[in-house]
């Protein structure tokens, strides 16, 4: 089991849990209340700077609740936080714009993140043909 050094900017904020059996990804919370109105912009502090072990990042999406709550989406749709934004000062923030106006208050539930080690080191061999069977579309629509 790995440990991940955490320092809290916030005691208004529940401590995170992992919780074993139920899912993998971890809640963050909105460590100040927030009014965004619609077409807004603003970083959301999440109350939290972690020390993730090397060769590890952080992966943070909105929980599958968050556009329907707060009507906000995560402007980047998917952050990542590697291991050397570890200091002191490197609070983790949600990046969050509003399609409608709303308030989050504070130790609302607004994103997840789970711990994934670093892709390894690649390389790409150029061939003239792949050789296995075509789904015939693009992606997993199948439409051309």
């Amino acid at each position: 089991m790995e440990t991940i050094k955490i320092k809290y900017f916030s005691d208004k904020i529940d401590k995170l849990a992992y919780i074993g059996g139920k899912s993998d990804w971890i809640d963050l919370r909105a460590a100040a209340d927030v009014t965004l109105k619609a077409g807004e912009f603003k970083l959301i502090p999440l109350g939290v700077a972690m020390k993730l072990p090397k060769g590890y990042e952080a992966h943070i999406v909105p929980r599958s609740s968050t556009f329907k709550n707060f009507g906000v989406i995560q402007t980047n749709h998917y952050g990542v936080i590697d291991e050397t934004y570890c200091g002191d000062k490197d609070q983790w923030f949600f990046p969050a714009y509003a399609l409608r106006d709303t308030e989050i208050k504070v130790n609302d539930r607004i994103c997840q993140f789970r711990i994934m080690e670093h892709q390894p080191a690649l390389s790409f061999e150029e061939v003239p043909q792949l050789l296995d069977a075509d789904r015939g579309g693009i992606g997993s629509t199948g439409i051309q």
